[in-house]
């Protein structure tokens, strides 16, 4: 029996059975649901095996006759003026030689930001519509909000495999809502639960580059890159899944998604990719955008006329800066090149060895350089280590001059595995040229302006430049139009909605075709546009004000490339007739209720996770690397940890519990003899230790955080205490910065500290050597 259940349809009490009964058929026989209906039988059956005619059943889908190999790689934060392929003056030789040989897209978007965009680009869809509103850490529990990818919306992996596919995804994912990313699940929309045979990657938004946060299908994995970049190990993985495949069943298409963490923050690459830029952005941002205009006009990928904007707010002319701010910056984007210019050499690598096995020019490869505009996340003076920015607002004492300072004392660290560096805004704005505004922006085409390279040597013989709007909803119905391929009516019982994109097959014969995706909405927590037809109506929202006091723009995209002249005053039918379509949009796409009208997102209305309504947690040796969102919180409240241990020596030492790593973090463990527990504030270290010994035997070792609220980060905010058998054996004060702990980037572990050290006083793993029975968490707040 095939089932069809619609999954929007789960909440509605009055299917409530019927659903569950659906549920559980498609859970019990995943095998049945997989693929359509098992084929008829079209042998003999007899008594025995001479009399029996053998059916040859073909129990599998069968990719067409010459289906071609699908390659997407999508790069992370790469704005529109950085690569050589589009005018920048970062090396990209595999990006300009795929580009040389394709077709380059000029006039290609984005959402703003990573998940939206990876979510859009995968389903064929708008982000909305798959639930994906903003950073999947982020969701909201409403509808077009919650995280949760109706699974009538496949994802191209599902398509695929449902057309005779293996499927390989290989890097950042960064789409499975957070609360589900822990040991139990639940795994179906983990990449594997999303169509995928093979996941190899990380599953949030960053990590780093040396010691990353890594899981193969749905196992978390403690990979020793042994200094290896962590690049180079996802096109290694993603050769060695081709070259399995390949082996089995030469003549079966593959569809690798590579999604490398480059070129989002950490900036962390070899010493020898930064060195080969030394010196070379010297002249600073104000040049660098001069010289990429002028070849992005020689190359034909902006108009004749278009001059720079204005500098973004906050940005200082590059003369005017100090000798030392001008050292430190040009460090930020060496790094910053160097990093993109290695991604270029791992694609280069990927690229080659398609064309080694004879693969290559049945491959089809879309490159997405960027899956929104350059980074903002650097602040204005960029940052060598940790993050700039506190997520709820809080104020940074330090002065902008004491900033540089401290930032440039660690200048031969700058992207190195010591570091993690991300740079100021105004190299943001040169890798954006000749835009305006950046990531996150989403009113801008600074936020959502991408180069797009399409490239397929048996399908595609045209070259050149196309310059028809796009989105990144398109894609994979091009793909799909492109390769002959259609989407099932029904994919693993699921009823399949239509796609929302528009195919760009109909450019590549023709580059002067009138282009045919009409209208296309944009937002991100408040910041809003509405395309139509090279008009655009946008708004820039600041995050904490209300949206009363929001200003909507308006331009003629079509004159006007980069938004210079809003026109706005003289033409308001024009602005009205967009912002009536901008709510149509909204309703359709359920863009509503905004985001982005408080400074700090309550944490009620969050999708909830196995943690965030439990006041007590129960943690026990072996959880290594729990994502923040997917663990308990520590962050600004009153928490007890409480370990139950056996001390068998007096040598017994080693990590309790760790959140965090080397940047931010708190750990607490034993050495030498003494409980001690540290916090790791952007690389400031602060220690608490006990005033005697551990005892042998068995005991219970308790951390109290008692957290008073404060505003500044440098402000006192409470207590903390170490307790031996409920004996205080240490107390400090703490500040608002002790309690601000964001594991984001290495996640809980327990028993030990995998990846990184959050204190330098031990060497990862530092498991503990005595007896650890569990980790008892307590929270003292409300849920």
């Amino acid at each position: 029996m095939q089932h069809i259940i619609n999954s929007q349809h789960l909440q509605r009490p009055a299917r409530k059975l019927a659903v569950l009964l659906s549920v559980v058929t498609a859970t019990a026989l995943p095998a049945i649901s997989q693929h359509s209906p098992v084929p008829p039988f079209k042998g003999k059956v007899g008594k025995t095996i001479a009399e029996t005619k053998i059916g040859n059943t073909v129990f599998n889908p069968v990719a067409p006759a010459g289906a071609p190999n699908i390659v997407y790689v999508l790069l992370d934060d790469v704005g529109f003026g950085a690569s050589s392929a589009f005018g920048g003056l970062v090396e990209t030789p595999t990006f300009d030689s795929l580009a040389n040989n394709g077709l380059r897209y000029t006039n290609f978007h984005t959402t703003a930001i990573c998940s939206p965009t990876r979510a859009s680009l995968l389903t064929g869809r708008n982000h909305h519509s798959v639930n994906v509103n903003t950073v999947i850490d982020a969701a909201v529990d409403v509808p077009g909000h919650n995280g949760y990818i109706p699974f009538e919306k496949g994802t191209a992996a599902e398509i695929l495999r449902e057309n005779g596919y293996n499927t390989f995804a290989v890097g950042k994912w960064h789409v499975t809502p957070t609360p589900d990313l822990t040991p139990a699940g639940p795994f179906n929309r983990w990449p594997t639960g999303r169509g995928f045979d093979h996941f190899y990657g990380f599953m949030a938004g960053e990590t780093d580059q040396y010691t990353p946060m890594l899981w193969e299908n749905t196992q978390k994995i403690e990979p020793d890159l042994k200094g290896k970049h962590l690049t180079t190990a996802l096109v290694d993985k993603a050769i060695e899944y081709i070259a399995g495949q390949k082996s089995a069943a030469p003549n079966k298409p593959f569809f690798l998604y590579l999604t490398p963490g480059a070129t989002h923050g950490p900036h962390q690459v070899d010493r020898q990719w930064i060195d080969k830029y030394k010196g070379r952005f010297d002249a600073g941002w104000d040049k660098y955008r001069e010289a990429v205009l002028a070849r992005q006009k020689e190359l034909g990928i902006v108009p004749k006329n278009v001059t720079l904007p204005v500098r973004n707010p906050g940005v200082k002319p590059w003369d005017s800066l100090s000798a030392i701010e001008k050292k430190v910056f040009a460090r930020f984007f060496e790094a910053y090149a160097g990093f993109l210019t290695h991604t270029d050499y791992e694609v280069g690598r990927l690229v080659n060895y398609l064309k080694e096995i004879k693969q290559l020019d049945n491959t089809l490869i879309v490159l997405i350089i960027g899956d929104n505009g350059a980074s903002k996340e650097g602040g204005l003076t960029g940052h060598a280590i940790g993050i700039n920015e506190y997520i709820d607002g809080s104020v940074h004492t330090e002065k902008y001059e004491d900033r540089i300072a401290e930032i440039a004392k660690r200048y031969d660290e700058i992207g190195s595995a010591k570091s993690g560096p991300n740079y100021p805004a105004g190299w943001a704005q040169a890798a954006n040229t000749p835009f305006r505004y950046l990531k996150q922006d989403a009113n801008s085409e600074g936020g959502t302006r991408n180069p797009l390279i399409i490239f397929y040597p048996k399908g595609i013989k045209e070259r050149g430049i196309r310059t028809q709007y796009s989105h990144v909803n398109s894609v994979t119905p091009t793909v799909l139009d492109i390769a002959g391929l259609t989407v099932p009516k029904v994919i693993n019982g699921y009823q399949q909605d239509s796609l929302e994109g528009t195919s760009l097959a109909y450019t590549i014969a023709n580059p002067a075709a009138p282009g045919r995706h009409h209208v296309q909405y944009y937002e991100i927590s408040g910041a809003r546009a509405i395309y139509q037809d090279g008009w655009k109506a946008q708004v820039y929202h600041q995050s904490g004000k209300s949206f009363a006091l929001d200003k909507w723009e308006l331009y003629n995209l079509n004159e006007d490339f980069n938004e210079q002249r809003d026109l706005a005053a003289s033409q308001p039918a024009k602005l009205q007739q967009l912002q009536a379509l901008f709510e149509e949009e909204a309703i359709k796409y359920n863009l509503y209720p905004l985001l982005g009208d408080t400074s700090a997102r309550n944490f009620a209305t969050l999708t909830k996770g196995p943690f965030d309504t439990r006041i007590q947690a129960i943690l026990y040796p072996g959880v290594t690397q729990l994502p923040s969102r997917a663990a308990p919180s520590f962050y600004q409240h009153s928490f007890t940890l409480k370990a139950e241990v056996e001390i068998t020596s007096a040598s017994n030492e080693g990590v309790l519990l760790a959140a965090g790593g080397r940047f931010t973090g708190l750990t607490f463990y034993v050495q030498q003899g003494k409980l001690k527990v540290a916090h790791n504030n952007n690389g400031k270290l602060v220690y608490l230790e006990s005033t005697q010994p551990l005892p042998t035997g068995k005991a219970i070792l308790r951390y109290d955080l008692d957290y008073v609220p404060a505003k500044d980060l440098t402000d006192p905010a409470g207590t903390e205490a170490l307790y031996i058998n409920d004996v205080k054996v240490a107390e400090r004060k703490i500040t608002k910065a002790d309690a601000t702990i964001l594991p984001y980037d290495e996640g809980v572990d327990v028993g030990r500290d995998n990846a990184s050290p959050v204190s330098p006083q031990y060497q990862s793993p530092f498991v503990f050597t005595g007896i650890l029975h569990r980790i008892i968490v307590d929270h003292r707040i409300k849920f």
